[in-house]
């Protein structure tokens, strides 16, 4: 059965990231599988409104104020009208969002809940407990997921983090791991360089991404092997520290910074080097790795996180995250690869297999077929959900709800359904697939019959 699906998050394109990849593959992939998808992001820059992408898929750019690492200032209420009338206007039946740092997502479910919408929400991060972020990030999501329909999580150990943050039972967590278009990252092996070892960096410069591991580490592994370069980019608050990194060790010659690029460019930058090296501090999967893995490259990587799940042993060489440890694991991949004990053209082909966005795109359509099976609660049943969030908090989460209600019935009355316009949909081309009737053979129609 086909659905008219909404994908909430206030990162996508323009902005490059594993979400921003995540978000845009998925739904493509349920285009193809008949299905309508539309995307429901803030304003980047002079990109708002409604826009198309070249597949087809539509993108409302909603002129919301960015407050800090493009996530929206939450406002809780104020999306509500515009989210409304996109939702109508589209005939939405599944809402999906994505993120937990997410505002625009985490109003969207609510609002969604409120007008009896079913939900699904796919988490892509690791949060702690103790520190004042995570414990005001952490009740926010026992908010939201306290009444939402199905979990999604990139990998078991960010399942295992999200059920603890938000307090869920198990059972309604799914893990449906990210994937990569492994023809968009095809191996180029007279592109690196014969003469000296490159060691790829492409990532976000921020603290949690590692940035300040590498700066440490990048002086000590140029001095153990004068013949190794260095190809990083990204751009960040971090930046300057490399760059000062490079002017205090006078790497200029060694080190290459190219700043942000775009996704596209991603491929022909990796294919330069021969290892690559990722010291994030937190990462709930890490998508770049297959990326990197698919391109030929040998992965170094902080054991952390999710990250000891994307790859096999024999393509990662594992170090923990502290300096030393990540200095001598670089160490031991360059050795490994001037021995010739790593048989890295046979990445792609194992890549290749392993991951598929079609395969997470049937998976994510099997969640969304047992919530639309599901049955549907009262508002009494929300609001009892919400009441046990605590203490304080669950009063404070009754009352948003119940704020929520009221003015989604104000906007019944001042906005009614009869005056929004229903939006056409993108023509579908014609495809050929399997008729459900045993023994019938194929048909022929348009994708979504």
């Amino acid at each position: 059965m086909p659905y008219n699906i909404a994908m909430v998050s206030d990162f996508f394109y323009p902005q490059p990231g594993g979400v921003e990849s995540h978000i845009y593959q998925l739904a493509s992939k349920l285009s193809d599988r008949g299905h309508k998808v539309i995307i429901i992001t803030h304003q980047y820059d002079t990109r708002s409104g409604v826009r198309y992408l070249t597949n087809g898929l539509k993108v409302y750019y909603v002129p919301f104020f960015v407050i800090y690492r493009e996530s929206t200032m939450p406002t809780v209420f104020s999306f509500f009208p515009i989210f409304r009338q996109i939702v109508i206007r589209e005939k939405i039946q599944i809402v999906h969002g994505h993120a937990s740092l997410s505002s625009m997502c985490h109003e969207a479910i609510l609002h969604a809940r409120t007008m009896g919408l079913r939900t699904c929400f796919t988490d892509h991060s690791l949060f702690g407990f103790a520190d004042a972020a995570s414990i005001l990030t952490n009740k926010l999501m026992k908010f939201t997921l306290s009444d939402i329909d199905h979990v999604i999580c990139v990998s078991h150990t960010c399942k295992e983090n999200t059920v603890l943050r938000a307090s869920l039972d198990p059972v309604n967590v799914s893990v449906i791991p990210n994937a990569v278009v492994a023809e968009n990252f095809k191996p180029d092996p007279t592109a690196a360089s014969k003469d000296h070892i490159t060691i790829v960096v492409i990532s976000r410069l921020f603290y949690n991404k590692g940035t300040d591991l590498l700066v440490a580490a990048i002086p000590r592994i140029c001095e153990i092997h004068p013949t190794v370069h260095f190809l990083i980019a990204g751009n960040g608050p971090k930046a300057i520290d490399l760059q000062q990194m490079i002017e205090k060790h006078m790497l200029q010659d060694r080190v290459e910074l190219l700043g942000p690029i775009r996704h596209e460019e991603v491929r022909d930058v990796m294919v330069r080097g021969h290892i690559y090296l990722h010291p994030s501090l937190t990462e709930a999967f890490g998508t770049v790795l297959v990326e990197a893995a698919s391109c030929g490259l040998y992965v170094v990587c902080t054991e952390v996180g999710g990250i000891p799940e994307v790859l096999p042993s024999w393509m990662t060489v594992f170090a923990r995250p502290e300096e030393d440890d990540v200095v001598s694991a670089t160490c031991r991949a360059i050795a490994e690869l001037r021995r010739g004990n790593v048989k890295t053209e046979k990445f792609h082909k194992r890549v290749q297999k392993m991951y598929s966005w079609t395969n997470v795109a049937m998976r994510t359509e099997r969640v969304y077929d047992n919530i639309s099976n599901a049955e549907r609660g009262t508002l009494m049943d929300r609001l009892k959900r919400y009441y046990g969030c605590g203490v304080w908090a669950g009063k404070l989460f009754v009352i948003c709800a119940a704020i929520d209600y009221l003015l989604w019935w104000l906007l019944e009355i001042w906005y009614p359904r009869t005056s929004i316009d229903e939006a056409r949909d993108w023509p579908k081309k014609e495809v050929v697939v399997k008729d459900c009737k045993e023994g019938s053979g194929i048909r022929v129609g348009r994708r979504g019959e």
